[in-house]
């Protein structure tokens, strides 16, 4: 388990390595620069804000001195906030990112791992309709839509919990469901037919046939058994919705890393764009190695050796 976790940690690098490169250069090839602003700007001064922050040089300079900055820690200046650097940035959205996506990610797993259970041990009951009916709609809804309609209905009609902003549970609780519906309801898929393959394995009948209580039955064999394929989605889930909430910060005016990366994109701040997929790939695949030890975790007999 040791020698895989460091050869991933590795190929980590890697991978962070190409991102960056490839970001980089789609970043230099989209028109205009971060300094097109409404009010043209003097061409002097554009020359003396380009020498100044290393855009006068070739990109393959730019791009090396980058790489050397990051190896110190340091992932560039952010030109849309001149007098803060990119990781002052991302640690100060970091906080409201990061509980927005754990919050939705438990109401996710809250929702759909009860509901996808309840399905196959009731199948073709009428709860198992239920469940498959609520996996249909919230899959099928988009979570910007949903978002919206909430704010309808909750806010403006209702006056019940504020339209947006952040600093109050009231304010976590429209964004943190419209974020958590759609892995819900794939959760809940996935926990179905994950729960219905292993109820028909021969040793759920030898247990049964033993006379063992369903309760055993179904915490020592069949939740267990059945996680498996529901951790496999349940990780790229989380991985989505906490570096996946673009629409839904700038939805809910949260002032998360999401909205500033669109930020950053408008307003071509290379050193914002550049440090928020990064953070993005590192999260991810961070995430996906987690996942990767967890299968051992809940099945001691796979080995990664």
């Amino acid at each position: 388990m040791t020698r895989y976790i460091i050869n991933r940690l590795l190929w980590l690098i890697v991978v962070l390595f190409v991102v960056s490169l490839i970001t980089f250069i789609l970043m230099h090839l989209v028109p205009g620069g971060p300094w097109d602003k409404e009010k043209t700007l003097a061409p002097q001064v554009v020359e003396a804000l380009n020498k100044k922050y290393g855009l006068d040089q070739p990109i393959i300079v730019q791009f090396g001195n980058y790489l050397g900055g990051i190896l110190h820690g340091d992932l560039g200046v952010s030109y849309s906030f001149q007098d803060r650097n990119v990781t002052d940035i991302i640690l100060q959205g970091l906080p409201k990112t990061a509980t927005l996506g754990v919050v939705a990610f438990i109401l996710a797993i809250l929702i759909g791992i009860p509901f996808g259970m309840a399905a196959a041990l009731k199948q073709n009951s009428w709860i198992d309709y239920l469940s498959v009916l609520f996996s249909t709609i919230f899959a099928s809804i988009p979570g910007f839509v949903l978002g919206i309609l909430l704010i309808i209905i909750l806010s403006v009609e209702l006056h019940w919990l504020p339209t947006g902003g952040w600093g109050s549970v009231q304010q976590i609780i429209m964004p943190a469901f419209a974020l958590a519906t759609l892995p819900a309801a794939f959760i809940a898929r996935m926990t179905r037919a994950s729960t219905l393959e292993v109820l028909r394995q021969d040793y759920v009948r030898t247990a049964q046939a033993m006379g063992l209580r369903q309760r055993v039955i179904l915490t020592r064999h069949v939740l267990r058994n059945s996680l498996i394929p529901v951790v496999t989605v349940a990780g790229p889930e989380l991985a989505a919705l906490i570096s996946g909430s673009f629409i839904i910060e700038n939805l809910f005016s949260i002032p998360g890393i999401g909205r500033m990366f669109v930020n950053g994109v408008f307003a071509r701040d290379y050193g914002l764009i550049m440090g928020s997929v990064l953070f993005y790939a590192f999260a991810v695949a961070l995430i996906n190695l987690v996942v990767d030890i967890m299968y051992a975790v809940i099945d001691p007999r796979i080995r990664f050796d």
